[in-house]
């Protein structure tokens, strides 16, 4: 069996699309992220990550879409409709002032959606020449597209109500309701369609710019999907639901030393035999969707292929879940079948089992390693790089973690005086990140990564994410100063000694 047969030895940035600069509120698909292309190569760099890519909710978390084939309008660059003559340069140049670090959810949900509105009128009224590859794209991706504009469509005109509180015809999907939707909502129909495909063109002409530079991006599956999405609303027979449509079990993780009741997700779980006897159906055009979009493919909660925790629904905490086994390597075996290889990289951090890593190195996928885990215990902790393997992604730190300063500064004596052991000097808050970056660079991790907030040592204020967490989240960008200010110079010096230019 092939894994990751792909997988070369190389460098680069964790960057979330939001967190690009640029006047628009949020970052986009458009000038800066090519901008961002540009200092990877001028780097030596050849990997850009991104967090998953679909639709959001109001909260902007890239880990709760409406879609798992989706693209997330949000996304969308003004810059790009302006070049293709959808929209206006007056039209784009009537922003609201916008912050310049932090996304304001409140302004980019107004905002942006009435300019994509406008988008759409105009080229309903013919002002541009994308009608053929617009009906092209339609059809390739009618496998999904069709179920998520009707999903779309009904929650715009229920006021973003969940499924399961829409009309009986709606939410069991009647035939003759589903028809008459189409006929009386036609519009709003097309207009998703046609979001949809703004997207995934901004997002090819992306990924083949950076093809050009020699940068490779890798993408992020969610293993559980959110309830209210297209998919569990299209398919609810393949997940644990009641006769309401509501979920029986939900997705998280145990109690631990970091979360004494355990991590309570909410997504519903996987009927995994009704999934297998439609030979995959759903994984499989699951993995086609991103495997169009990027080169390779972190699969979030890897171990939950193996087993996951099942929560009671009406539980509060995670405490009173219970494992349940998952496909187990079977899964990996069909989708090999399906495409070949599988450029996947496994999140196997928490609580992993001896099967879990079993599992991974019989795939031949690379694991995760993070720096920021490493100091807490002897000299055999795995996570430090003179024990890890070449089949590994070494990261400062993830979306998911402090930021290397912000973490420093909470760190205690005992984990400051082991960092300082290991690399030979004192540490502080202003050289720590660019410690840890040079760390990970040296390992012999076949990749290693860092997030664009260590290159420019910011601190906790900068974080991404906080788990467990729902406000303030999801929200932070880097300026147009900080950009500005990022030299590729070190970088590439220590990716050419590092071999991985």
């Amino acid at each position: 069996m092939e894994g990751t047969s792909n997988f070369q030895r190389g460098g680069g940035i964790l960057l979330h699309p939001t967190s690009l600069p640029g006047p628009f509120g949020i970052g986009d698909l458009g000038p800066s992220a090519r901008k961002f292309i540009d200092f990877l190569a001028e780097s030596g760099l050849t990997y850009w990550q991104v967090l998953p890519l679909g639709p959001v909710m109001d909260e902007l978390s890239p880990y709760q879409s409406t879609s798992a084939m989706a693209g997330n309008p949000y996304l969308i660059s003004p810059e790009l409709l302006m070049e293709d003559g959808l929209v206006s340069e007056d039209r784009i140049r009537k922003i609201p002032d916008f912050p310049e670090r932090r996304v304001d959810i409140a302004s980019v949900l107004s905002w942006k959606p009435q300019l994509l509105k406008d988008a759409w009128k105009n080229f309903e009224q013919g002002v541009s020449s994308l009608d053929q590859e617009f009906e092209r794209f339609c059809e390739h991706h009618s496998e999904w597209l069709e179920d998520f504009v009707l999903f779309s469509s009904l929650r715009e005109v229920t006021g973003k109500k969940a499924w399961t509180e829409w009309n009986e015809g709606w939410k069991k999907r009647e035939p003759s309701a589903l028809s008459e939707v189409r006929e009386q909502y036609a519009d709003q129909i097309r207009f998703h369609r046609f979001i949809q495909f703004l997207f995934f063109r901004q997002w090819q002409l992306l990924r083949n710019y950076a093809h050009e530079k020699g940068v490779r991006l890798i993408g992020d599956l969610p293993i559980f999907v959110a309830h209210d999405s297209a998919d569990v609303w299209t398919f609810p027979d393949w997940f644990e639901l009641d006769e309401r449509g509501r979920p029986l079990r939900v997705a998280g993780v145990p109690p631990d030393y970091f979360s004494p009741t355990g991590q309570h997700w909410g997504n519903p779980l996987f009927l995994w035999e009704q999934m297998e006897a439609s030979g995959l159906y759903w994984w499989k055009l699951r993995l086609r969707m991103l495997f169009e979009s990027v080169d390779l493919v972190r699969i979030d909660h890897f171990r939950g292929f193996d087993q996951y925790w099942a929560i009671p629904a009406t539980d509060k905490t995670a405490e009173n879940g219970s494992w349940v086994n998952g496909p187990g390597k079977k899964f990996f075996d069909a989708m090999i079948r399906e495409f070949g290889t599988l450029p996947v990289i496994a999140e196997d951090l928490g609580l992993i089992t001896a099967e879990v890593n079993t599992m991974r190195k019989e795939c031949r996928f690379p694991g995760m390693k993070v720096l920021q885990f490493a100091f807490s215990e002897n000299w055999q902790q795995p996570f430090l790089p003179h024990n890890v393997e070449s089949l590994s992604v070494i990261y400062t730190g993830t979306h998911d973690n402090n930021t290397t300063k912000g973490w420093w500064k909470k760190a205690s004596p005992e984990i400051r005086q082991n960092i300082n052991r290991y690399l030979g000097f004192e540490t502080d808050e202003e050289n720590i990140s660019a410690a840890l970056v040079r760390l990970a660079w040296m390992s012999p991790a076949n990749l290693a990564l860092a997030p664009l907030q260590d290159l420019l040592n910011l601190d906790e204020s900068s974080r991404m994410n906080l788990p467990g967490t729902i406000e303030g989240n999801w929200l932070w960008r880097c300026s147009n100063e900080e950009f500005h200010s990022l030299d590729p110079n070190f970088l590439r010096e220590w990716t050419e000694i590092s071999g991985r230019a």
